[in-house]
């Protein structure tokens, strides 16, 4: 099989589909909490949208109603992340989070985006961030990309809104 296949640019993640135990819990998370409108609602179902688009998140309960978190050292989803169109939108998003009492795991400055952590109520991880404009991307002697991760200015972040 050839290695020289790569995926069109353009390419994106269209949804991601999550069992959870309480479709009326996670609602008031990523409805209430996070503001994704909810397109589709039915007893052990509903789909989300940003900007109205059918779905970017799907929540159900067909195999997980009222289970248990699966365990974090078992195999699937690490977390889902959310792309903030701006960095005044991403703190927006994180007073809303604080606003509801939920704690962050974490915030870092990847240099190629900021990025919050978060738990959902079914203790999926949840990384809402932004990325910088491509010229603005560290890179190496190489040219290519350099990750970094660094403690994220939350307070600097929240200024946005003033």
């Amino acid at each position: 099989m050839s290695n020289n296949y790569h995926v069109p640019a353009g390419t994106s993640i269209g949804h991601i589909h999550l069992k959870v135990a309480d479709i009326d819990r996670s609602l008031d998370f990523y409805q209430g909490v996070l503001g994704f409108e909810v397109m589709v609602r039915m007893d052990s179902a509903a789909f989300l949208s940003a900007g109205g688009y059918h779905h970017h998140i799907a929540l159900n309960t067909w195999d997980s109603k009222g289970a248990a978190p699966a365990p974090r050292n078992a195999a699937g989803l690490y977390h889902l992340a959310i792309l903030y169109p701006s960095r005044r939108d991403l703190a927006a998003a994180l007073r809303r989070v604080l606003d509801h009492g939920i704690k962050l795991e974490g915030a870092s400055d990847h240099g190629v985006s900021e990025a919050l952590y978060l738990r959902d109520p079914d203790d999926n991880g949840v990384e809402l961030y932004r990325d910088r404009a491509r010229d603005e991307w560290p890179r190496g002697s190489d040219g290519n990309v350099s990750f970094t991760t660094f403690r994220l200015d939350v307070d600097g972040l929240l200024a946005e809104l003033d």
